[in-house]
C-alpha cells in the first residue's frame, strides 16, 4: 500500500493494520524458525540436497517480506502522528 493511501483512512483502520502487521510478524518468526529447523534437520540427515536450501529460499523470501512490512509500519505511525499532532 501506498502512502497515499493513508490519509483514505481512518485512525481505526490504520490502528487496525498496525496490529494485523504485529500479529504477521510473531507467525513470520514461527515460520523462518521452523524452516531453519527443517534446513538443520535435513543437512544432519541426508546432507546437502535441494531440500536442504528450499526453506531457507523461503525463509528469505519471508525476511525481506517482513522488513517491507516494518516500513510500511513506521509510515503508518508517521500518518498517525501527524493526524494526532493537528
Amino acid at each position: 500500500m501506498k502512502p497515499e493511501h493513508f490519509t483514505e483512512l481512518n485512525d481505526q483502520e490504520l490502528l487496525q493494520k498496525v496490529k494485523r502487521i504485529k500479529n504477521n510478524k510473531i507467525v513470520d518468526a514461527i515460520i523462518i524458525g521452523v524452516t531453519i529447523g527443517i534446513a538443520i534437520y535435513s543437512v544432519v540427515q541426508k546432507g546437502f540436497g535441494f531440500f536442504t536450501f528450499f526453506p531457507l529460499i523461503l525463509a528469505y523470501i519471508i525476511i525481506r517480506n517482513s522488513k517491507n512490512n516494518e516500513i510500511l509500519c513506521r509510515e503508518i505511525q508517521k500518518e498517525l502522528e501527524l493526524r494526532n499532532s493537528k
